[in-house]
């Protein structure tokens, strides 16, 4: 009997002693399945949606991957150099993704590659050593927020008819080599300068803007990258982010291409402008006060602008459709 009693004890205990086992066992499952996703789902996401803002408006992918992965926690200078390197596959699809949907335009394309390459190279080896970043992100992160500002009301207010003639090409040399050249240095910069110095012309419809910026961008950033890995060491590179933008991104492209081409100028035109708003009041904000905080201010005070702006000004007739 005794016997009997002490081997139903020593059952339960066992019964027990698995059951703890299994529960621990799932624990750690369920840690390491959320550890999995933390690193390579969050920034497939980011990639995905930086990659949808950047191809349809023409800029937005560093300044949005970036943001969403340091506001995550992954360390800045890590997140600068894995999404330089996303960019190159992310840049070719969103370029190739373009080109099929005509969203590209050769007068634009060509001169922008040369000097754009020129400047991010330059950039990348001599500048980012000699000006102070701080300044420099502020000069220029003021003067696109004004852009941005003369972008949205000549879209949604104006009328809107592309204006004869073609670019200057050296017009467009010099925003090549300015986009390049801020790329580098500040990390972000070839599409805000680039789209919005050619959008705001109004010589050529967003969309063809958008697609020749893109495709343009893949050269660019190939360049700037190799500058890096040269200076920096490829050793920089974290891979565990990298595959999984660059993933996103190239999921992304064709969409972001195919929106591009469907959304109406005027609708187009004013979200370029929106956006560079956001993205450069971000980076001013963000000069004085930390990161996280100034995102949300600085897209609390572009809608609040925005919509006083709406409220108070009676837009005029303006042309919906594309020309095709």
């Amino acid at each position: 009997m005794k016997i009997y009693i002490f081997s139903l004890i020593n059952f339960g205990k066992t019964k027990y002693f698995e059951a703890k086992c299994y529960w621990f066992e799932a624990k750690f499952i369920y840690l390491l399945i959320f550890i999995i996703m933390f690193y390579y789902l969050l920034p497939l996401l980011a990639g995905f949606i930086a990659q949808y803002v950047d191809g349809t408006l023409g800029m937005g992918y560093g300044v949005s991957s970036s943001s969403l992965l340091v506001a995550a926690g992954f360390m800045p200078a890590l997140v600068s150099a894995s999404v330089h390197m996303a960019e190159i596959f992310v840049s070719f699809t969103s370029g190739i993704s373009h080109l099929k949907f005509g969203n590209v335009d050769k007068d634009i394309l060509l001169p922008l590659i040369i000097p754009g390459i020129i400047g991010g190279v330059l950039g990348a080896y001599i500048l980012s050593d000699i000006i102070p970043e701080k300044g420099v992100k502020i000069i220029v992160s003021f003067i696109l927020l004004c852009l941005g500002l003369v972008i949205f009301l000549r879209f949604y207010f104006g009328k809107i008819k592309k204006r004869e003639g073609n670019f200057s090409k050296r017009f467009v040399f010099a925003v090549g080599f300015a986009g390049g050249l801020l790329d580098a240095i500040g990390g972000g910069g070839w599409g805000p300068v680039c789209t919005s110095s050619l959008v705001a012309l109004n010589k050529r419809r967003p969309r063809k803007v958008i697609g020749s910026v893109n495709f343009a961008e893949f050269f660019v950033t190939i360049s700037i990258t190799v500058a890096f890995a040269i200076t920096l060491g490829i050793e920089n590179f974290l891979w565990n982010i990298t595959l999984p933008l660059i993933v996103g991104g190239v999921i992304a492209a064709p969409l972001s291409a195919y929106t591009c081409k469907r959304i109406p100028s005027v609708l187009l035109g004013s979200l370029v402008g929106v956006l560079l708003m956001i993205i450069n009041a971000k980076t001013i904000i963000s000069s004085f006060i930390s990161i996280n905080f100034a995102i949300i201010l600085a897209i609390l005070i572009s809608v609040f602008t925005l919509l006083l702006i709406i409220k108070y000004a009676k837009p005029e007739s303006r042309i919906l459709e594309e020309e095709e």
